[in-house]
């Protein structure tokens, strides 16, 4: 067989078992898949599960990687000119990859397998965020007034919770654009003005 052909037949025998896990997990939670539920649905052998993946824990952490690998892919050319603005494309490519591979982003966020699927894309999308942070910080010659690290979680904590609401409705309530540009509106300007309100915040008595 040639090589192509080989590699052909695992990215389709992992594909099978991947779309498996997550089709099960959405219908009745990964706790109670086994390597057997998803071998049956994915119409393989249980030694051609072992072949590839040690356990369903294994298959899972693959899943999560091989999305963020796919995300990574389809950022890269946007990265460089976010690291100099505020774009909003990154965040858009983020929902229409999502919206191409929705079933895993859905089981991710849903916090399945005991939220380790969750905590490893969150953990990856924060330190990504941080990076660009940093650098468009020190290309425009700024110091951030909080932590990079705090505002990196709190960009990507509304990014993900706007996207579970997103990808959960059907039909999605709004267009990805819209989507997007609210929240890009949101970082650039804040919630005060997203409420409503004109001017300068009040500032609070700390008393």
């Amino acid at each position: 067989m040639p090589p192509e052909a080989g590699d052909r037949r695992v990215r389709r025998t992992r594909r099978l078992l991947r779309d498996a896990l997550v089709s099960l997990s959405l219908e009745r939670g990964y706790a109670t898949v086994t390597v057997e539920d998803i071998t049956e649905r994915a119409d393989l052998g249980r030694a051609t599960f072992y072949k590839h993946y040690t356990d369903k824990d294994d298959l899972l952490d693959r899943v999560v990687t091989d999305l963020l690998d796919e995300l990574q892919d389809r950022l890269r050319p946007l990265v460089q000119a976010s690291e100099v603005g505020f774009t909003g494309k990154p965040a858009l490519e983020i929902f229409r990859h999502a919206d191409d591979e929705r079933d895993a982003y859905r089981m991710i966020l849903r916090g399945e397998g005991d939220g380790r699927a969750l905590r490893q894309f969150t953990r990856a999308q924060t330190e990504a965020t941080a990076e660009v942070f940093r650098a468009r910080a020190e290309h425009e010659g700024v110091t951030p007034r909080i932590s990079v690290d705090v505002l990196a979680r709190a960009w990507v904590g509304e990014q993900l919770a706007v996207l579970s609401w997103w990808l959960e409705e059907d039909p999605r309530p709004m267009p990805p654009e819209d989507a997007t540009r609210m929240l890009l509106d949101l970082s650039l300007r804040g919630r005060y003005w997203a409420n409503g309100f004109e001017g300068e915040p009040p500032v609070p008595d700390p008393a």
